[in-house]
């Protein structure tokens, strides 16, 4: 099994990171290769609107830093994000990245929704959320909202780890619930639970 796994904050030990971290450690001890790109040492845009994937290509023309993690992720069996919140959705890195995910959808994506999707179906999706607002209700609708395009790309399984209440940096280390919960969704995608 192969999980490419984004970071989106700009702190590269930051708490996101470090939930993140843990995951593919479990992971690993599991059997599962994992690969890891921090989003924000990478130089790259956002999507341009160019409209070359469904016109001229099948892949996303630009080619700049973002390339290799698009290619990456088409491989991948699992794909796992990261992020802390800001401003109420994920970071400007991870946007960017999910913005050009456009280029995995067909041309007909709209007409024709048996074939919407460039990507394998039955990929498995983690994403990581942490944020420092205590109340599990504030950016609730995060996972869902990324969620339905992952489920318009054909994937089939679902996991959230998320903390909430972390105002400091490294403050999810003390945080055994939530560690505890990224080694839990590992053995899922792993297929052992």
């Amino acid at each position: 099994m192969k999980i490419v796994a984004l970071l989106g904050s700009p702190r590269a030990q930051g708490n996101s990171a470090f939930i993140m971290e843990h995951f593919l450690k479990a992971a690993a001890r599991l059997g599962a290769e994992t690969r890891t790109f921090a989003l924000n040492a990478l130089r790259y845009r956002g999507c341009q609107a160019c409209y070359a994937c469904k016109k001229t290509a099948d892949q996303c023309v630009l080619r700049d830093d973002l390339a290799e993690v698009l290619d990456a992720v088409r491989e991948a069996d699992v794909l796992a994000l990261a992020s802390p919140v800001y401003y109420g959705d994920v970071t400007s890195q991870m946007k960017a990245f999910i913005d050009r995910t456009y280029a995995y959808f067909t041309p007909e994506y709209i007409t024709n929704p048996a074939n919407r999707s460039r990507l394998k179906p039955g990929k498995k999706f983690v994403m990581v959320l942490t944020q420092g607002h205590p109340d599990e209700k504030t950016f609730a609708d995060i996972f869902p909202r990324y969620t339905f395009f992952m489920q318009m790309y054909g994937m089939g399984e679902f996991y959230l780890i998320r903390a909430c209440g972390l105002a400091q940096p490294d403050a999810v280390r003390s945080r055994k619930d939530v560690l505890d919960k990224a080694g839990e969704v590992a053995a899922r995608v792993c297929n052992l639970n």
